[in-house]
């Protein structure tokens, strides 16, 4: 298996938005957001200077990509002042998991903020989303704030 990677450009939306789909069928904790908006988003990302996505390929197969934008605004980091690389999204394909193959698109997205003028390096996960903590730690992010968002209608 020889994994290839690269930036994802306009001409990858198709690519872009059917493997955010996938990720979004079959993980927990993912929003259930319809195709169409999928497109609308992965359109943008692809289109927007201040964002990147990177896929892998084995051989002519996508099997994963990840999305990076830069932040401006606070975040928890341990810096106060930006701007700031966010890990937006991360995602490889079941079978081919543990192979190294998100931590080399995690490693291309910090490429990518450190290139375009970004101090730190930022993601989050849902508090139940324990593979991806895992994966985080493991990687050499450091978990610094744990919160639960609440809200009611008026």
């Amino acid at each position: 298996m020889a994994i290839t990677y690269r930036a994802a450009n306009v001409d990858d939306l198709k690519i872009i938005t059917d493997l955010w789909n996938l990720m979004c069928s079959t993980e927990e904790n993912c929003g259930e957001d319809e195709y169409d908006d999928i497109l609308i988003m992965s359109q943008e990302a692809l289109m927007n200077p201040e964002k990147a996505m990177f896929i892998a390929f084995d051989e002519h197969r996508a099997v994963g990509f990840s999305h990076v934008y830069k932040r401006y605004e606070w975040v928890w980091t341990e810096n106060d002042s930006g701007p700031f690389g966010y890990l937006d999204t991360i995602y490889v394909c079941p079978d081919y998991r543990k192979k190294g193959i998100a931590q080399t698109l995690v490693r291309m997205c910090e490429d990518w903020a450190r290139e375009n003028g970004c101090v730190e390096f930022a993601s989050d996960c849902d508090l139940d989303n324990t593979g991806s903590l895992t994966f985080h730690l493991g990687i050499g992010f450091k978990e610094l704030h744990r919160i639960i968002h609440f809200s009611k209608k008026l």
